[in-house]
């Protein structure tokens, strides 16, 4: 049985990542990609699906997890009754096809038994691939159709019952290293690489990449923490930002809420690209928008609202029938379904983020005008129509608020850009547009009997999502129907002093079960807070909302309230986007 999530820890090389347990198993990693087949899936079923265990033989008295300074090198202190040994996981950065991985045991008191046990499943935990000696024995090769797999040990590695095992004593002072390569099946076995060399590597370069944030803001390591874990998330070569890296992992213990989040968002990519921003990181927002105009180039009608790591569009959801789901909870997805559906706020994330991009020193580019001209003749058309919604219900269309709103930004953003920084456009048919949909918003979208605004027109139903009208600039934040707006989200959807995405009762989004509170939804009430004057609840709010981070400062998208646990996908770049922006807001007064 897999841990709880927040046992997990994050490993990655910016091509994909690996979840190490506190028991040191790796639980879960995709090769060659973060949206590849998983090679470890014991996450999502059994041992039996792959997993990588390096643990001692004897019960482990006490765990201490920790990154070493702002790095993804991450350390495992285990004790036993007859010593204690230090557990190095890294991933080794490196320039072409393929990925790396290191791990190191070193002995720091006493002696202790330790025991591996390698379990390969290639396919989701399907395939099952021919493994063999390396020719001069220093360890194995693993084989199944395209996927080869070469393991290097310091340790002899035997072969029982199609696992692999070793046993073997480190003593303080000692060393034993394992590394891991992964490569086309077709290529030849490459030879070992410098571990040490490749764990120095990447620590000297997430230290001077993390190194650019201003050590003056109150929140500086948490804040370094979630931007390590957003770049962690974001592909080396395409630019390509996914949403989390794991799959399936319920927003209901047991329930049938469970999504691939392995793929690039628009919006959750325009929303980490403003967090970078905000940092000060140009450079990401520059290969992002490369990256976007790659992905939706062609038709501005068949723009989707996500795509692959490489800008692929074909994301066709099916069900791995073989994992029994984590902790039971099914079906496991892979591919996601509401790539196919319409999200009007998309438009306006994406014109927001370039503006930002501009104003925050991104160069001039016609070609990238070029395409949001585009998708903005395609938005008239068809801003006034019903959408799924930033939530993507599977319930039906309805004329979500937080959709008409965004539909706003963008031609908002879009006039901006022509008056700012000179782009060519019809901007005074952008401003009619803009002030219709203003216009309509407040007036179908605002219940003036529950003084605020509402989940879709003519319903009584709220939405988190209507915290982020201050934000963008739809309204002030002392304007009185968002305050009226902020009261009534306080007093419906609030659970524990978290925020609840919506009221899920009775199906209406068109899946049944419930769901935890969303972490990104109570960051933004953190936000609206700051920019009301109420400094004292945000500083609360926010200090809450951190403390539910693991001991290794990561979050998964929700958190489940009764059972006082981490749910949904892990680790959330929603979340981590959020807490970035709360907390530089915060800093900023």
């Amino acid at each position: 049985m897999a841990l709880r999530i927040e046992d997990y820890g994050l490993i990655g090389d910016r091509q994909t990542t690996a979840l190490i347990g506190r028991d040191g198993s790796i639980d879960f990693m995709c090769l060659p990609r973060f949206d590849s087949d998983a090679c470890f899936a014991a996450l999502l079923g059994t041992r039996e699906n792959g997993r990588w265990l390096i643990a001692p033989a004897d019960p482990v008295a006490r765990t201490h997890r920790y990154y070493r300074d702002d790095t993804l090198v991450l350390e495992t202190e285990m004790t036993t009754s007859a010593g204690r040994v230090r557990l190095t996981d890294c991933m080794v950065p490196h320039p072409h096809d393929t990925s790396r991985l290191v791990r190191q045991v070193t002995g720091l008191d006493g002696e202790v038994d330790m025991q591996l046990e390698l379990v390969f499943r290639f396919g989701f935990g399907k395939i099952i691939p021919w493994v063999q000696r390396l020719p001069h024995g220093e360890g194995l090769v693993a084989v199944a159709g395209p996927d080869m797999v070469v393991i290097w040990s310091d340790v002899p590695l035997e072969g029982r019952n199609r696992h692999t095992e070793a046993k073997f004593t480190v003593k303080a002072g000692e060393t034993v290293t394992f590394s891991m390569a992964w490569l086309q099946s077709h290529h030849r076995i490459p030879h070992a690489f410098d571990a040490e060399h490749g764990i120095a590597l990447a620590a000297e370069r997430s230290q001077k990449w993390v190194g650019r944030v201003p050590a003056k803001n109150h929140w500086v390591d948490v804040i370094k923490r979630s931007l390590i874990t957003l770049k962690a998330l974001t592909h080396w070569e395409t630019g390509g930002i996914i949403a989390a890296a794991t799959t399936s992992l319920p927003e209901e213990l047991g329930g049938e809420r469970n999504w691939d989040y392995r793929y690039c968002w628009l919006r959750d990519a325009s929303f980490t690209l403003q967090a970078f921003l905000a940092a000060g990181y140009r450079d990401e927002a520059s290969a992002w928008r490369h990256w976007l105009d790659r992905a939706v180039a062609g038709n501005a009608a068949d723009i989707q609202i996500m795509y692959g790591v490489a800008g692929e569009r074909r994301l066709a959801e099916w069900e791995v029938d073989w994992l029994g789901g984590y902790e039971g909870s099914k079906p496991v997805r892979i591919g996601n379904a509401a790539a196919g559906q319409t999200q009007l706020d998309v438009y306006g994330e994406l014109l927001d983020t370039l503006y930002q991009a501009h104003k925050g020193g991104l160069l001039h580019d016609e070609n990238s005008w070029s395409v949001r001209v585009n998708l903005l003749e395609q938005l008239e058309t068809i801003w006034s129509l019903p959408d799924e919604g930033i939530w993507e219900v599977r319930g039906g269309r309805q004329q979500f608020v937080h959709s008409k709103v965004m539909a706003w930004v963008a031609f908002d953003r879009a006039v901006r850009s022509v008056e700012e920084f000179g782009y060519d456009g019809p901007a005074d048919r952008w401003r009619v547009i803009r002030d219709t949909i203003h216009a309509q918003v407040c007036t179908e979208g605002y219940d003036a009997a529950l003084g605020s605004f509402v989940q879709a027109y003519g319903s009584k139903l709220l939405d988190a999502s209507l915290l982020l009208l201050p934000v963008v600039g739809f309204l002030p934040p002392t304007d009185h129907r968002i305050i009226g707006t902020v009261a009534a989200i306080e007093r419906d959807l609030m659970q524990d002093g978290f925020v609840r995405r919506y009221n899920t009762a009775g199906g209406k989004d068109g899946l049944s079960g419930t769901e935890g509170v969303f972490l990104a939804c109570s960051f933004w009430l953190v936000d609206n807070y700051t920019m009301m004057g109420r400094r004292h609840d945000a500083e609360t709010l926010f200090e809450k909302l951190i403390a539910l981070r693991n001991d290794l400062g990561l979050f998964s998208e929700e958190y489940d309230t009764i059972n006082r646990r981490m749910i949904g996908n892990f680790p959330q770049a929603f979340t981590h986007v959020a807490l970035v922006n709360s907390a530089l807001r915060l800093s900023a007064g």
